[in-house]
C-alpha cells in the first residue's frame, strides 16, 4: 500500500468534497480517499500498482481538475495559484459590482423612493429601464458570473448538483423570468409581469464578494506552512573541484562540503567540520539562546548562523531534512479529517439535493396557495431558498479550524503527525509520562559534592574525576564533565582496579583514591556517619550517594542524578489545572521515582518496569481513568506510545519514538503537553462553533426564505439578502477559525511561542 497526495481545483462547497471522494474511492485498488476543501488536497491510500494517472482521470471525470503533488508540497506553485485566483476574483468582483449597482439603483430605487420611480418613468420609460437592466445583467452573468454556469450546469446534468448549480439555477431563473417579462410579456399571466434583474445581478456580485473574502481568509489559514517554507534556503555554497560555487539547494547532495557565512541560514542538515560559531536554533528547540557549534556538532537546516564562519558536511538533504519533515507533518495534519467531520460528510451528501427539492416545493406551494401574483411570489421565494442554503460554510467549518489550529501548534513547537490526535487530545483524562529524558534532562549531572572538614573541592573533584575517566559508566562521565566544566586538570592514573560489588580504586599522582558505596568505606574502616544528615536528605530526593576516600581518609560524599527539567514543574501544574491526572511510568527504582513524584506533585508512580511493563501499565491506566496520552522519548517507549490513545514523543528523542507517536513536541519541553491539550480543546470548540453556524444558520433561514413568516407578519426574504446572508455565513466561519491564531497556551512556554516563526520571518 502507498499514500498519494493530489491537488484538486474547482471545488466550491462540501458537496464537491463528497463527490471527489466518491470518485476516487470508486477506483479499484483505492482503500480510502480524504479530500480537504480548505487545502484543496486529496489524500489517497491505495495499492502501489495503481497508476496515479487513473486517479487524476477519475477526478476529472467527476468535473474537477487534479494534479499529483510532489514531495515537498509544491508550496510556491500552490501559493502562486492562490494569488492568481485571488486576483481573478478581485477583478470579477469589481466588474460585477460595477454592473449590478446601476441595476440595483434602477429597480430598487423605484420601489423605495416614489419620486425616483416617477423620474425614471418620465425620463426613459419602463421598457427602456428594463432593457438597460437586461443589458447590464446579461453582461454580469456572461462575464463575472459565467463561472457559476460553466461549473453548475454540467454538475446539474451529471445529477450531482453543487453550490455553483444552486447559484446558476437561482440567478438563471430570476434572469429568465425577467427576460420573458421584458420581451415576451404576453406569455405571463396578468399581474405577474415584473423583472428581477437586480436579484440575478446582485446575487452574482455578492457571492463573488464572499468567495473573494474566502480566498483571502484561506490564504491566511495557510500562513504557518508558508512561514515554514520560507525558512528553507534557496541556494548553498558548495565545495566543488577545490573551489566554492553557489548552486540551487536541489543540487546539494549528502556528503557535500558547504561554506556557511555569518548571518546565513543553514541550507541543509549537516555536521560542522571546520570553524566555530553560535547558531540560533529557536526554530527547532524553542530556546532563544544561541547554541555554540564546533567541529563534530550537528546543524539543522533552516537555523541561523550568527557570528562565525563554518564549513559543514551535508548529512541530510531534500525531503530528508528535519525542516522538510516538519513541513510534511504539518501538511498531513492539515489535510487530515477528524472523526467529527464524518457527521458533516453524511449530511452534506444529501444537502444540495434536499435544498433543490425544498426550492421546488416552495415554488409549487406558493404557486398553488400564494396570493396574487402567485407566480411572482413562487419564483422569488424559490430562488431565495436556493441561494440561502449554499453549503459553502459547511465545507469550510472543519478544515479551516484544523489548518489554523495545527499551524498555531507548529509555531509553538507542537507537531500533529496524525490529525485525529487533535480531536482525541481534547478528551484525554490521564497523562502518563516516562521519567528519563521527559521529566528529566536525560543526562546525569553531578548534583551534590559534600566535603569533609579540611578538604578542598578542586582537590577532591580532580582526583575523583581522574579515576572515573577510566570508566564509561554514565555516572562516571557526569563526574568527569563536572571537573572539565570547572577547568580542573586531571592527573595521570595508575593501578586502576574495579572492586566488584564495592567500587573502584586507583592512584592519582601517587595518591591513593577509593570511590564507592557506604559498604566500601566501611570495608576500608572509614565511618560515614559524619555525612548522615546529608545522606538522609539525598535519600529523600531519590539520589544514591557515593563516597570518596583520599590518602586513606574519608574526603567527600558525591551524588549524581538526572536533574529535572526547569519546565517540568510548571507543566505538571498546568495539566492539573486542566483537570487531568498525571502518572509516571519508569524503569528506574521506586524510591527514586516516588521522590520525584513527591517533588513534582505527580498523582501515580509505576516504577521498575520493562518496556512490556510500560504497555501493561498504559492499558491499566486507560481502564481506570479513561482516554490516555503517553509521553516518552526513547526506543523503549515506542510500544507504550503506540498503545496509548494519543502518543506524544519528545522531539529531542529517538526517531523510532517519534515515528510511533501521534504528536511530536519539537522543543523537548514538557510545557508542550498542556499546550497541546489546551489547543486541542480550543480547536474542537472552534469547529463546533463553525458547524453550529453553518448548519443552524443555513437550516434556520431556509423556512424564512421559503416565506413561512409571510402569513404571520408579511415578511419575505429577498434573494438579494439571501445571497448576502449566504456569503456572510462562509466569511463568519473563516473569521472564527482565524481567531485560533491568537491562541495563548496555559504553560509558561506557550506565551513564548516555541518555534517563534512569526518573529523570525517577519
Amino acid at each position: 500500500m502507498s499514500t498519494l497526495d493530489l491537488s484538486v481545483s474547482g471545488m466550491s462547497c462540501a458537496s464537491c468534497v463528497g463527490r471527489v471522494e466518491r470518485a476516487l474511492a470508486a477506483v479499484p485498488g483505492v482503500t480510502q480517499a480524504s479530500v480537504n476543501l480548505a487545502t484543496e488536497r486529496a489524500q489517497v491510500e491505495m495499492r502501489q500498482d495503481i497508476p496515479a494517472d487513473q486517479l487524476v482521470a477519475a477526478v476529472r471525470k467527476a468535473g474537477y481538475e487534479a494534479a499529483i503533488v510532489t514531495d515537498g508540497g509544491d508550496a510556491d506553485e500552490l501559493s502562486a495559484r492562490h494569488a492568481a485566483e485571488q486576483a481573478l476574483l478581485k477583478r470579477d468582483v469589481l466588474l460585477a459590482v460595477a454592473l449590478a449597482l446601476p441595476v440595483f439603483v434602477l429597480e430598487m430605487g423605484s420601489h423605495l423612493l416614489p419620486a425616483f420611480h416617477h423620474f425614471i418613468e418620465q425620463a426613459i420609460g419602463r421598457q427602456a429601464n428594463w432593457t438597460i437592466q437586461f443589458l447590464l445583467t446579461s453582461l454580469a452573468l456572461l462575464f463575472p458570473g459565467r463561472r457559476f454556469f460553466t461549473s453548475g450546469i454540467p454538475a446539474l446534468l451529471r445529477r450531482a448538483p453543487d453550490m455553483n448549480a444552486l447559484v446558476a439555477v437561482g440567478a438563471g431563473a430570476a434572469y429568465a423570468y425577467s427576460v420573458v417579462a421584458t420581451f415576451l410579456p404576453g406569455l405571463l399571466p396578468a399581474g405577474t409581469i415584473n423583472v428581477y434583474y437586480e436579484a440575478a445581478a446582485v446575487i452574482v456580485a455578492l457571492i463573488l464578494l464572499g468567495r473573494y473574502l474566502e480566498a483571502r481568509a484561506k490564504g491566511r489559514t495557510s500562513e504557518a506552512i508558508q512561514r515554514l517554507v520560507s525558512l528553507q534556503a534557496r541556494s548553498a555554497r558548495v565545495s566543488r573541484d577545490g573551489s566554492i560555487v553557489e548552486v540551487p539547494i536541489g543540487q546539494v547532495k549528502a556528503g557535500d562540503l558547504l561554506e556557511l557565512r555569518p548571518g546565513e541560514r543553514v541550507p541543509v542538515d549537516g555536521e560542522v567540520v571546520d570553524g566555530s560559531s553560535f547558531v540560533d536554533e529557536s526554530m527547532i528547540s524553542g530556546e532563544p539562546v544561541p547554541v555554540e557549534k564546533s567541529p563534530g556538532a550537528a546543524l539543522t537546516g533552516g537555523t541561523v548562523n550568527q557570528n562565525g564562519a563554518l564549513m559543514l558536511r551535508a548529512t541530510k538533504v531534500g525531503g530528508d531534512t528535519v525542516l522538510s519533515q516538519i513541513i510534511r507533518m504539518v501538511e498531513q495534519a492539515q489535510a487530515s479529517k477528524l472523526p467529527i467531520q464524518a457527521l458533516v460528510d453524511r449530511i452534506t451528501m444529501w444537502f444540495v439535493p434536499a435544498v433543490m427539492a425544498a426550492s421546488a416545493l416552495t415554488f409549487v406551494v406558493w404557486l398553488a396557495l400564494g396570493p396574487s401574483p402567485a407566480l411572482t411570489f413562487a419564483l422569488v421565494n424559490a430562488v431565495a431558498v436556493l441561494i440561502i442554503a449554499c453549503p459553502c460554510a459547511m465545507g469550510l467549518a472543519t478544515p479551516t479550524s484544523i489548518m489554523v489550529g495545527t499551524g498555531r501548534a507548529a509555531q509553538m513547537g507542537i507537531l500533529f503527525r496524525k490529525g485525529e490526535a487533535l480531536q482525541a487530545l481534547r478528551d484525554v483524562r490521564v497523562v502518563a509520562v516516562d521519567k528519563t529524558g521527559t521529566l528529566t534532562k536525560g543526562r546525569p549531572q553531578l548534583t551534590d559534592l559534600v566535603l569533609a572538614e579540611g578538604v578542598q573541592r578542586p582537590d577532591v573533584l580532580a582526583a575523583v574525576a581522574a579515576v572515573e575517566s577510566r570508566s564509561e559508566h554514565p555516572i562516571a562521565r557526569a563526574i568527569v564533565r563536572a571537573a572539565q566544566a570547572e577547568g580542573l586538570t586531571l592527573d595521570a592514573v595508575d593501578d586502576f582496579e574495579s572492586v566488584t560489588g564495592y567500587g573502584v580504586r586507583a592512584r592519582v599522582a601517587g595518591r591513593p583514591v577509593q570511590i564507592g558505596a557506604d559498604r566500601y568505606m566501611e570495608k576500608l574502616g572509614l565511618e560515614v556517619d559524619v555525612f548522615a544528615e546529608a545522606a538522609h536528605r539525598l535519600a529523600d530526593e531519590g539520589k544514591t550517594p557515593l563516597y570518596a576516600a583520599l590518602d586513606g581518609r574519608l574526603a567527600a560524599m558525591i551524588a549524581v542524578s538526572d536533574p529535572i527539567k526547569e519546565t517540568t514543574g510548571p507543566a505538571i501544574r498546568a495539566l492539573h489545572d486542566l483537570g487531568l491526572k498525571v502518572a509516571m511510568i519508569t524503569g528506574d527504582n521506586r524510591r527514586s521515582g516516588e521522590a520525584i513524584a513527591r517533588k513534582l506533585g505527580i498523582d501515580e508512580v509505576v516504577a521498575e518496569v520493562l518496556p512490556e511493563g510500560k504497555v501493561q501499565a498504559v492499558k491499566r491506566l486507560k481502564q481506570e481513568h479513561g482516554l490516555l496520552a503517553f509521553v516518552g522519548d526513547g526506543i523503549n517507549d515506542a510500544p507504550a506510545l503506540a498503545e496509548a490513545d494519543v502518543g506524544m514523543a519528545i522531539g529531542t528523542g529517538t526517531d523510532i519514538a517519534i515515528e510511533a507517536a501521534d504528536v511530536v513536541l519539537m522543543s523537548g519541553d514538557m510545557g508542550g503537553i498542556p499546550n497541546a491539550i489546551a489547543l486541542s480543546k480550543a480547536t474542537i470548540a472552534n469547529i463546533r462553533q463553525n458547524l453550529f453556524w453553518a448548519f443552524a444558520y443555513n437550516t434556520a433561514l431556509i423556512p424564512v426564505a421559503a416565506g413561512m413568516l409571510y402569513p404571520l407578519n408579511g415578511t419575505l426574504l429577498s434573494p438579494v439578502f439571501a445571497a448576502g446572508a449566504m456569503a456572510l455565513s462562509s466569511v463568519f466561519v473563516l473569521g472564527n477559525a482565524l481567531r485560533l491564531r491568537g491562541f495563548r497556551a496555559p504553560a509558561q512556554r506557550g506565551a513564548k511561542d516555541g518555534l517563534r516563526l512569526k518573529e523570525r520571518t517577519r
